[in-house]
């Protein structure tokens, strides 16, 4: 059975499907199951915001074939590992989660980076290519933590 990963950020269009692209590009397919969703409506059946793309293609990585698609309480159930991009959406799914094991699912990603520091990944959304390249950086050694932590 492979375990399976969700990344949730607020519109699902920049921060969750690069850390979802990223991830899925350091694991096994076999093993591991990794998919993206948002907290929020506005973006559901949408690709990823062209710079996303555009950053994630820089580093070898399509993520064109992923859609915009909205957080449900049954993602719980679904997904052994709920990986959140900032302490606000973190909140939003603690709030919605049916039980404490649910809520135990759900972590802040740049956790992984720096150690129960609750660090945000930057929304980048009204920033520039640099505020990007920047979300990729560090989404990328998150996900090198992750995955050397999972692969064992």
């Amino acid at each position: 059975m492979k375990t399976k990963i969700l990344m949730v950020c607020l519109g699902n269009i920049c921060r969750s499907p690069l850390a979802e692209g990223i991830l899925k590009s350091k694991l096994n397919p076999d093993r591991f199951e990794v998919h993206s969703a948002g907290t929020g409506h506005w973006h559901i059946g949408e690709l990823p915001d062209k710079r996303s793309i555009k950053v994630a293609k820089k580093y070898g990585i399509d993520i064109t074939d992923q859609r915009g698609k909205q957080f449900a309480e049954k993602d719980f159930n679904e997904f052994d590992i709920i990986y959140v991009m900032d302490i606000e959406n973190k909140k939003n799914l603690l709030k919605m989660a049916p039980n404490d094991e649910s809520k135990q699912k759900v972590k802040l990603i740049l956790n992984e980076l720096f150690e129960n520091e609750n660090v945000d990944v930057p929304d980048p959304y009204y920033g520039s290519d640099h505020d990007f390249e920047h979300v990729y950086k560090l989404l990328d050694e998150a996900s090198s933590i992750i995955s050397k932590k999972l692969s064992v």
